[in-house]
């Protein structure tokens, strides 16, 4: 091939194509059962021909070697094809497994709220009170004794009671979620 010019080649090159490129995409499209795979198959396979001169003097002297070509660049098309698939599917089942632990987790936190709301509820007048202005209104204790008229201690007292009973629905959820 050496002893040819560039547009000699290239006509030789496209008579080749023009006589091969059909029976290589069919050959190809037998194995993959999909027209668009077996066009792209068949195009890799032009393309390693016209890019490697030794390769094209093979595939004119021996007519099989340009379907052993086409037969190795299915295989691996499909082995690619088959690690890609096996990773999608792992991608896939972590995030899903992901995905699903966030809605278990998000479930469980509004299932605590609720019942921690439920609690406070439930408390007596006075300790809800409180709770209430210590933690939702951010009242530090003397002021919640001045506002509701009573000693540091009695508020120290119903904040201590409050957050005991807190912590008894939050330990009984906690072990009631991990059986």
């Amino acid at each position: 091939m050496n002893y040819i010019n560039e547009q000699e080649r290239r006509k030789i090159f496209e008579q080749f194509f023009i006589l091969t490129f059909p029976k290589v995409k069919a050959f190809a499209y037998k194995i993959l059962k999909s027209e668009d795979d077996a066009e792209d198959i068949a195009q890799d396979v032009f393309v390693k021909i016209w890019a490697d001169a030794e390769t094209w003097k093979n595939c004119e002297m021996h007519s099989g070697y340009i379907y052993i070509m086409v037969r190795n660049q299915v295989f691996n098309f499909l082995k690619h094809k088959s690690i890609a698939s096996t990773y999608e599917e792992q991608l896939a089942g972590k995030y899903a497994s992901s995905f699903q632990a966030d809605i278990h987790d998000e479930l469980y936190a509004k299932e605590i709220e609720l019942l921690m709301k439920l609690t406070v509820s439930r408390m007596p007048e006075q300790r809800r009170k409180v709770f209430i202005m210590s933690r939702q209104q951010h009242m530090s204790n003397n002021e919640i004794a001045e506002k509701l008229n009573i000693s540091i201690r009695t508020v120290e007292r119903h904040l201590y009671l409050a957050l005991a009973e807190l912590k008894k629905i939050i330990l009984f959820l906690f072990f009631f979620y991990l059986r």
